[in-house]
């Protein structure tokens, strides 16, 4: 059985997709606890009642906008590996800046909520916190700026 994210990806005009794309960039304006679910609910125009029985608890919602982004940049990381391969360095860092630049400039929210993630004194603890910080490992070394992930 698909899982509310996966159902929200299929059908990008649903309600869930619809409370998924309003609470990233209300997470990532005002991180996790800068945000509540009325303020979502608000946001979609719906019911808090509609809110919570597409995504449950608020923390299931912000799991699954963590996830989401974790995999989109992921897919970013997969097309950069993909476009320099074989290349000198200096190709390879232009590349990776331009390409994560331009998403990150189309897509506020996602640097904001990992910065919110990582860097917030009031930050929740998640099993997602471990994939964003490799993504950003990832980063560092595609674009030459560490040897290995170990370095970062």
């Amino acid at each position: 059985m698909p899982t509310a994210l996966e159902k929200a990806r299929l059908a990008p005009d649903s309600m869930k997709a619809r409370i998924l794309s309003t609470a990233r960039k209300l997470f990532g304006e005002y991180g996790y606890h800068g945000v509540t679910t009325r303020m979502i609910a608000q946001g979609v125009g719906i019911d808090i009642s509609t809110l919570h029985y597409h995504w449950g608890e608020k923390q299931d919602l912000y799991e699954a906008v963590l996830t989401d982004l974790s995999d989109e940049i992921h897919a970013k990381l997969v097309e950069i590996e993909q476009m320099v391969r074989g290349k000198p360095l200096a190709v390879r860092l232009e590349v990776a800046i331009d390409v994560m630049c331009d998403h990150l400039f189309n897509s506020p929210e996602s640097a904001h909520l990992m910065l919110f993630s990582h860097f917030s004194k009031n930050r929740i603890t998640s099993e997602l916190d471990a994939h964003l910080a490799r993504h950003l490992a990832n980063i560092a070394v595609a674009m030459g700026l560490a040897v290995d992930k170990a370095h970062v």
